[in-house]
């Protein structure tokens, strides 16, 4: 164990979750034990139950902090056009479903239905749902009820492909995003007032 270090309580919190977001990545769930966050971080384990009763607590500390980075990470600028703003939300999604594979698989996986970990993944949803609804070129408010559904559904759609492509990998990350893209731009053009992506296409076998 490395030589203990005095810390405020707000700065340990934030060591102890860097060391958990660490092993929860490299590591399927089941193996990672709280013994070893607490001694990766230099702490006892009875400060480690301080801070975090359960690897469960830690876990769901562990995806918060990561949801609430990926919406602070994803821009949806009024000034860039929709697929350029989509294709930049899917990259940051998918930079750290690739990073962290083991805990999306693990929020998704091992802790589905779990009510904590499904609400921080419904609220962060819902936050990209209201992002985009404030961009999109609505014809008229009726509209927005009917977007709001697509786009709810299509969050979850993409939810559940990456989460799948993590286990098979079955086409390219560039094929992923497009697939995703391409998706919700075809299900709101009945909807929008104008076309969303005029020429867009997909990148052919990348």
């Amino acid at each position: 164990m490395p030589p203990r270090q005095r810390l405020p309580p707000a700065d340990r919190r934030a060591q102890l979750l860097a060391v958990g977001a660490r092993l929860f990545a490299a590591h399927p769930y089941a193996d990672v034990l709280m013994e070893e966050v607490a001694e990766r971080a230099g702490v006892s384990r009875a400060l480690l139950y301080r801070h975090f009763p359960s690897k469960h607590a830690l876990f769901a500390a562990v995806y918060q902090q990561a949801a609430d980075k990926l919406l602070a990470e994803t821009r949806f600028d009024p000034a860039d056009s929709l697929v350029e703003q989509l294709i930049q939300g899917m990259d940051v999604h998918l930079d750290y479903f690739v990073a962290n594979r083991n805990a999306v698989l693990a929020a998704n996986r091992v802790l589905a239905g779990d009510p904590v970990i499904q609400t921080i993944m419904t609220n962060e949803l819902d936050a990209l749902r209201a992002r985009l609804l404030a961009v999109l070129p609505l014809a008229d408010e009726s509209a927005r009820e009917a977007v709001s559904g697509v786009l709810k559904s299509w969050l979850v759609f993409v939810q559940v492909l990456c989460v799948d492509w993590l286990t098979h990998e079955t086409c390219t990350r560039t094929q992923l995003r497009d697939v995703c893209v391409g998706a919700v731009l075809g299900a709101l053009r009945p909807l929008l007032a104008e076309d969303p992506a005029p020429g867009w296409t997909t990148t052919p076998g990348a």
